[in-house]
């Protein structure tokens, strides 16, 4: 009798741990989309913010100050600078683009490799991304990867987040 009772409490304990094991894996991968969700959002809150050349405040942000500013709201600490910025992370195609992987662009040059502006990727819809990024002329706005002036500039995507 005291064995059966042995044997019945372990084989509990045994699923139990095997449910709470079951548990954690899928609470990490849902953590993984949820902290994806509070980004986009956190960074859709401060739309119009102005532009503001090496700005890093709600008072104003440049592009990288942005992005550093969203990413540190969930422990993930970025430099402030689009080019140090571009070195973190991992190198994404295109097409495999999600919402909370970074967006990087050249500067004034369309030709150029050199990073010069940055911004966080909100939706992807088929083959049109839009981002959220500080732009010099108009502040915190949503732009699309896919216009003429940013299909261009393209130069990496790169995610932090799984």
């Amino acid at each position: 009798m005291i064995y059966c009772r042995i044997l019945f409490i372990a084989s509990v304990l045994l699923l139990s741990q095997t449910t709470l094991q079951a548990q954690n894996i899928s609470t990490t991968k849902s953590d993984s989309l949820t902290t994806i969700d509070h980004l986009v959002a956190f960074a859709s809150k401060h739309l119009h913010i102005p532009y503001r050349s090496g700005g890093s405040s709600k008072k104003g942000f440049d592009c990288s100050g942005f992005v550093r500013y969203c990413y540190d709201q969930f422990n993930i600490l970025l430099p402030h600078s689009s080019a140090q910025q571009a070195k973190h992370g991992a190198n994404i195609p295109l097409e495999e683009a999600k919402p909370g992987d970074l967006v990087f662009f050249n500067g004034q040059r369309s030709g150029s490799k050199n990073i010069g502006h940055v911004g966080i990727i909100t939706d992807v819809s088929g083959p049109s991304i839009r981002f959220i990024h500080s732009a010099f002329k108009g502040g915190i706005r949503y732009d699309m990867i896919d216009a003429a002036y940013y299909r261009k500039r393209l130069v990496a995507i790169r995610r932090l987040v799984q």
